[in-house]
């Protein structure tokens, strides 16, 4: 296990890609990257002359390859039918690795030859972001990541695998079907892959020093949008397999109850979200709260969303 395959789907993003880029170029183990593959999913911002340029000045082989607008699922396949390596890192156009990000998962795969093993890697912010202390909880306790419940793990579930930084074997990967295209944003779609590999019986292993950092600025109110525009996308993993599954072992759904009780819970939730709008802006502030006052109120927010259709730009279709 010598080398392998990136892949970074993008979608006009063309100035944090390619800080995500440079980072490649300065990897301890360069020369293992057997190639680098960009994704372009239709963007409009120049990404293909900003690739072109980087790659010219490239150690290893970096490929632009372009496809009209199908969402990062497509994006994703697109790159694991062209790759040629064994071993496939699979990353997003805003996150930027550490020197040591693909030693790491190269490592980790040499010391774990089986074709069924994956290696999910670690993602904090980057530290020109400046991380507010709800994006501290909301990338390690909330609805983006929960890498604070993984300390003392070796192996993961499922629901653990992101795309933004998980390698595996290309092989394994191909045999069970890739991305399900029918997911056109950025949610769901790498647990719906996740669940179908674990009945294949992958194994998520989990190395925190295969780190990488999170170039994205993240607010109270766009973290709460982010879960108003992956609805659609929630709606598919509900009729899937894997969204079935896992709502039966949760006990729970969302859109369970008599019309009475889903009427109490409208109005219970837009009297507490009007009540509760002057504290909003506390949530970005400086001062840390407990977890438990940022879990509480992002859920509560969403909830305010969900129910009033906050946002809803009709028609429009975009990456998130």
């Amino acid at each position: 296990m010598d080398s392998l395959t990136v892949i970074i789907p993008t979608f006009n993003r063309r100035d944090v890609l390619k800080k995500a880029l440079e980072g490649y170029l300065a990897q301890t183990a360069a020369q293992s990257i057997r190639e680098l593959i960009v994704i372009d999913d239709g963007s409009t911002d120049e990404t293909a002359l900003m690739v072109r340029e980087i790659a010219a000045g490239s150690p290893f082989e970096i490929r632009y390859l372009r496809q009209e607008n199908k969402g990062p699922a497509a994006a994703r396949n697109h790159g694991i039918r062209e790759a040629v390596s064994d071993i496939i890192l699979f990353t997003d156009d805003d996150i930027v690795p550490s020197r040591r990000l693909v030693a790491e998962h190269l490592a980790w795969h040499t010391r774990n030859p089986d074709r069924n093993i994956a290696v999910l890697g670690y993602v904090t912010w980057a530290p020109e972001v400046k991380a507010t202390p709800f994006m501290m909880w909301y990338g390690a306790d909330g609805q983006l990541f929960s890498y604070a419940h993984f300390e003392g793990h070796k192996q993961l579930e499922f629901t653990d695998f992101y795309s933004c930084n998980v390698s595996l074997k290309r092989e394994f990967l191909r045999s069970n079907g890739g991305f399900d295209e029918d997911f056109k944003i950025a949610a769901y779609e790498d647990t719906e892959l996740a669940f179908r590999l674990q009945k294949a019986r992958m194994q998520l292993l989990y190395n925190p020093e295969a780190s990488a950092y999170h170039m994205q600025q993240v607010s109270f109110e766009s973290a709460c949008r982010r879960v108003w525009k992956t609805n659609t996308a929630e709606e598919v993993f509900r009729r899937k397999e894997a969204g079935k599954y896992y709502y039966s072992k949760h006990g729970h759904s969302p859109r369970t109850g008599t019309r009475v009780q889903a009427s109490i819970k409208r109005r219970s939730v837009r009297l507490a979200g009007f009540a509760l709008s002057p504290f909003k802006r506390i949530m970005d502030g400086r001062i840390p709260l407990p977890w438990s006052v940022y879990r509480i109120m992002f859920r509560l927010f969403c909830s305010y969303q969900r129910h009033e259709g906050l946002g809803k730009r009709p028609g429009e279709v975009e990456w998130i």
